[in-house]
């Protein structure tokens, strides 16, 4: 059995693979996302997770894609109906809503809430399909168990979240201006109560001023907490982070 890996896939994608060697994607924009290293813009999915609608979360010609190696798809409703008037087979879709557990491809997968608007833009019609944006908790079958936040500002239930799921990592957005920045962060990780974290959604466009080096700054009085800054393309197994 293998050991859980994260490939950080640039902005706020991700490749998570599974010790059955199932391939997880949350939110794989590969169309066009600047951060995204060239030679990894082809992937193999076997369970794709969306936190929400905005473009660079929800790209639909790289789930188009994807779609044709028949993986399952989590996606709030309206999401979910989104994609399935845009071409993508209704078959693939696994029903849930916020605080909905559910297990798929020998992962566990628990759609928790988020703090963020969202909504789908469309073509000639300006923006619609508005929708709460969500998070997930994501737990293999090696017990290793991970909070992706997915957009969100900090909230209180974050709490909750912490002592209902356990997650032995976060991997929580840092950029501002459109997300909850460091200062919000490190009061998220101690919400939480997590001793490792992954900061993601920084970096990508000029106005994601937030910078995994501010967010040490802001986190100075977290005993025994390890921040992991991954650079596009760059992988990390769960063996190596002393959980």
């Amino acid at each position: 059995m293998l050991n859980t890996t994260i490939q950080y896939l640039g902005h706020s994608s991700l490749k998570i693979t599974s010790p059955e060697n199932k391939s997880i994607l949350v939110d794989p924009w590969l169309t066009s996302n600047p951060m995204l290293p060239p030679n990894l813009k082809e992937q193999q999915a076997d369970l794709i997770l969306i936190t929400h609608g905005h473009f660079d979360h929800m790209d639909l010609l790289a789930i188009r894609e994807l779609s044709k190696q028949q993986p399952q798809i989590i996606a709030n409703p309206v999401c979910k109906w989104y994609l399935i008037e845009h071409g993508i087979e209704a078959g693939l879709f696994v029903d849930i809503n916020i605080d909905g557990t559910v297990t798929t491809s020998g992962v566990q997968v628990t759609m928790v809430q988020a703090h963020h608007i969202s909504y789908i833009p469309v073509a000639g019609k300006g923006i619609s399909y508005p929708h709460e944006a969500s998070g997930f908790v994501i737990t293999l079958s090696d017990g290793f168990t991970l909070y992706v936040a997915g957009d969100t500002g900090v909230f209180a239930d974050m709490r909750t979240i912490g002592e209902v799921y356990h997650p032995q990592l976060a991997i929580l957005p840092i950029g501002d201006i459109y997300t909850m920045g460091p200062r919000e962060a490190a009061y998220a990780i101690k919400l939480l109560q997590v001793t490792h974290v992954i900061p993601y959604h920084y970096g990508t466009f000029p106005s994601l001023t937030g910078t995994p080096e501010e967010l040490k700054n802001q986190c100075t009085d977290i005993e025994g907490l390890q921040i992991h800054v991954l650079s596009p393309g760059e992988m990390v197994s769960m063996s190596l982070l002393k959980l």
